[in-house]
């Protein structure tokens, strides 16, 4: 039997969603990795799967089957047509303004709240309320440190994770590359590597050390000690997590980077390499021979991920990413620096905007609705492919990462509404895309602070996404 929401989705717009769905895949250019992956896997897969999981068919599985009526829609959408089809009219300004007006009054946004919202197409403002007002974004921000980071590497970067020795071969160290997304599998792998390197050096006696020195600056977040986040440092396994969870709150490690080169010390040992004494911290030799190394996945994926998951780990390695890719030193301080210079040159406004951060756990932050209106624009701009991940990386309404509880059914934007949340006490936040019943892309931002709960807030921010949905 159907699961309520599915049938739901399936009668009510199920045309409509393949629609939507080839239309992404357009948009999206030319990268073909992460969340967009595995939702065009997802949009082909055969009704009774489900509409949850948004994980990509692995290798053991087999591929999804087209739904019966994908063929048919999608060779309709793709064939030549003699004239061009008329654009849809952007909205209205004023029957936004009626509509959205009286619920952004809605008390349980608090006395201060702000809005925007865009026309993707022309770029144009169809309403707006405070849309200039500098806000605190909570984790909205990490659109900005998404867009910075795809603008400062591009959507292929990889982040490395090496070891090298010293020219005798009698010292190794682990250099960490700021990837907080190392596993304890690609670590077994990458001391199965080092170890075969240095055996063909004749060398299986060796002083392990590690280091950090990408990284700069405090290590702890201002929050201090937290389960919402690790120390942000160069070097760590898993987020720091000592759960064995991958996303949400954790219990974390006080000092990841000596965990994980104890670690590696120990699956040295296991590739009959002896690293005597207990790692300690240094930098890597200057003259240093490189021995192995391990990649992340690609910066496209690591912002889907950051995005769909508010993953506030790896909003702070893509924010120190931007800041050495920018030549700036990849602390705190560093990074809001090069992540402003990096969305300056894309021409959004910047006026009052603070990035204490990359993650949006530092109540300092601050940035408009506009500012985040402008940078989704941007992400779909058809000349801006690489900023695509932007886009494929938002949570979906009623079904994935942490939106996957909100949007109840019957919610019209259930399956609909693509945006990002943002949560402190006191701060809730929404920014994100949707695409109107007669096919126009919009993109919202509605900021609100001073709120008395979220579970006050957040129904009062999917009841504005979801009025975009006529």
């Amino acid at each position: 039997m159907l699961e309520p929401k599915l049938v739901q989705l399936t009668a009510g717009s199920a045309v409509l969603g393949l629609v939507l769905a080839a239309g992404t895949v357009a948009l999206a250019g030319p990268w073909d990795s992460g969340q967009r992956t595995a939702e065009r896997a997802r949009a082909a897969a055969q009704v009774g799967t489900g509409g949850a999981d948004h994980d990509a068919a692995g290798p053991e599985r087999p591929a999804p089957a087209p739904a019966p009526s994908a063929p048919g829609v999608l060779t309709a959408l793709a064939a030549p047509r003699a004239k061009a089809a008329p654009k849809p009219a952007a909205p209205a300004p004023a029957a936004l303004a009626a509509t959205l007006g009286p619920l952004l009054a809605d008390p349980g946004l608090g006395p201060l709240r702000t809005a925007s919202v865009v026309d993707v197409t022309t770029g144009r403002q169809v309403y707006g309320s405070g849309a200039g007002t500098p806000m605190t974004p909570a984790s909205t921000i990490k659109i900005a440190t998404s867009v910075a980071a795809l603008t400062a590497l591009g959507p292929d970067h990889r982040i490395a994770t090496t070891t090298v020795a010293d020219t005798g071969a009698r010292r190794v160290t682990l250099v960490g590359g700021g990837d907080p997304t190392l596993s304890r599998a690609r670590l077994a792998a990458l001391a199965a590597d080092t170890a075969r390197a240095l055996r063909s050096r004749g060398a299986t006696a060796v002083t392990l050390t590690y280091d950090t020195s990408r990284y700069t600056g405090p290590e702890r977040h201002p929050i201090g000690v937290n389960d919402n986040i690790a120390p942000v440092t160069a070097l760590m396994t898993d987020e720091g997590r000592l759960n064995g969870s991958t996303a949400g709150p954790a219990p974390r490690s006080t000092d990841p980077a000596g965990d994980t080169a104890r670690t590696f010390a120990a699956l040295l040992a296991e590739h009959g390499v002896s690293t005597g004494r207990p790692p300690a911290r240094a930098r890597a030799p200057k003259k240093a021979v490189p021995l192995a190394r391990t990649w992340s996945e690609p910066l496209s994926a690591l912002v889907e991920r950051a995005l769909t998951h508010s993953d506030n780990d790896l909003a702070e390695a893509l924010a120190r990413q931007t800041a050495l890719a920018s030549g700036r030193p990849a602390s705190f301080d560093g990074a809001g620096r090069a992540v402003a210079e990096r969305l300056r040159q894309l021409g959004v406004p910047l006026g009052g905007a603070r990035f204490a951060d990359g993650s949006g756990l530092d109540r300092r932050d601050r940035l408009s609705a506009a500012l985040l209106t402008a940078l989704l624009a941007r992400a779909a701009d058809p000349a801006r492919p690489q900023l695509r991940p932007v886009l494929t990386g938002l949570p979906v309404g009623g079904f994935s990462g942490t939106l996957a509880d909100r949007y109840p059914d019957g919610s019209p934007g259930a399956g609909l509404v693509r945006a990002k949340t943002g949560t402190l006490t006191g701060v809730n936040t929404l920014a994100g895309t949707v695409v109107t019943a007669d096919g126009r892309l919009l993109a919202f931002a509605f900021l609100a602070g001073r709120t008395p709960s979220a579970a006050a807030a957040q129904p009062a921010l999917d009841g504005l996404a979801s009025a975009l949905v006529p």
